[in-house]
């Protein structure tokens, strides 16, 4: 039986292990402690994610993530009636450990009524996810023998299913002026961060339309405010649903450098674009989305469909042929200090995990 108390209490103990992208050593050594008193089989790959099985054939894999983004040190949980939130000025780390902690709380219930699940059990717990899936992308999938994912990484209640999620391409430029003394000789220079702007101001910005979004997110330039810049780098992103869209984008990133090179035919413009995660949209056939929207029915509650503008490890679980479905986990405000969780549909989201485990009747 899913155990409230024991689940807040399991998750507030987790979010004060502090796991920023990079430093998930303690919650990978947590987690191994608790997977093995369930009598799971654990390992880690060479990149460090924990990989645990209870050695069936044909198993469902379970999967969240082990690290949280910034300010996510020191994190102070407290229990607001139904709410659980962080002190305000760190995050509270529900992205991920919402979702480890339902997997948890799921495997308990089952194992101490003394069942045996109705089908066998893989679970990973991956690292780095948020700076780019990282983790998943560096996953030991020999280590695997699922054919069925169920990723706990969505905002929202269990009910939620992210129906679609675009590809994510970064792009990084870095541009090459003159220095020269800005008080003595400027004429002599040859701005790096001016050129950075020209460039910028041909950029789109923003939503361009329903399923796409582009984003300048880091501008570095300069040494020294009397110095006119040498170099300067700029960081950006873009996303869409539509293959299309993203190849228009390209051409338009394309053309914009070959302007502002013939604008500046003195400095140099490299760019470098990759593709951290690929599009995928569920479909009605889809077997572990079959499988979820069953069990959340059984439980009362009613999928809601819905796109996401982000990307989890379920895009990379399926761009590797498993069927992957990620569901919300009970978690609101991700990735700021006003997060909170909900702790009646973080009881939900156990007992969703619960339930893809118990016997069939």
């Amino acid at each position: 039986m899913i155990n409230r108390e024991r689940l807040v209490k399991t998750f507030t103990d987790l979010v004060q292990i502090d796991s920023p992208s990079g430093e998930e050593e303690a919650m990978a050594e947590e987690l191994t402690r608790r997977l093995e008193g369930f009598g799971l089989t654990v390992r880690r790959d060479s990149y460090g994610n924990v990989i645990a099985t209870d050695g069936r054939p044909d198993p469902l894999l379970l999967s969240a993530h082990m690290d949280t983004v910034e300010p996510g040190r020191g994190v102070k949980p407290s229990v607001d009636g139904d709410r659980i939130v962080s002190d305000g000025t760190t995050i509270l780390g529900g992205d991920c450990k919402c979702g480890v902690s339902a997997i948890l709380e799921a495997l308990e219930s089952v194992y101490e009524d003394g069942l045996t699940p109705h089908t066998g059990i893989e679970v990973a717990f991956t690292r780095e996810e948020e700076i780019g899936l990282v983790g998943a992308r560096n996953l030991d999938f020999s280590m695997l023998t699922a054919k069925e994912a169920i990723v706990f990484d969505g905002e929202g209640s269990a009910a939620q299913i992210t129906s679609s999620s675009p590809t994510y391409i970064g792009f990084d430029i870095e541009i090459t002026g003159r220095a020269a003394h800005a008080g003595v000789e400027p004429e002599k220079g040859l701005s790096a961060i001016r050129i950075a702007a020209e460039l910028i101001t041909r950029l789109p910005q923003g939503r361009l339309d329903e399923e796409t979004t582009f984003n300048i997110g880091n501008i570095e330039g300069g040494t020294v405010r009397n110095a006119v810049a040498e170099t300067t780098i700029i960081n950006g992103e873009f996303r869409s649903r539509n293959i299309e869209t993203l190849d228009n984008i390209r051409v338009q990133i394309s053309e914009a450098l070959d302007e502002v090179r013939e604008m500046f035919p003195e400095a140099i413009l490299d760019d470098h674009l990759h593709t951290e995660f690929e599009t995928y949209t569920l479909s009605d056939d889809d077997p572990a989305t079959n499988r979820v929207v069953g069990a959340l029915r059984g439980l009362g509650l009613e999928p809601i469909f819905s796109p996401s503008g982000g990307g989890t490890d379920g895009n990379v679980f399926r761009l590797r042929g498993m069927s992957a479905v990620v569901v919300g986990m009970a978690d609101h405000g991700m990735h700021t200090v006003r997060e909170y969780v909900v702790i009646p549909e973080l009881v939900d989201t156990a007992h969703l995990c619960e339930a893809l485990l118990r016997e069939r009747e």
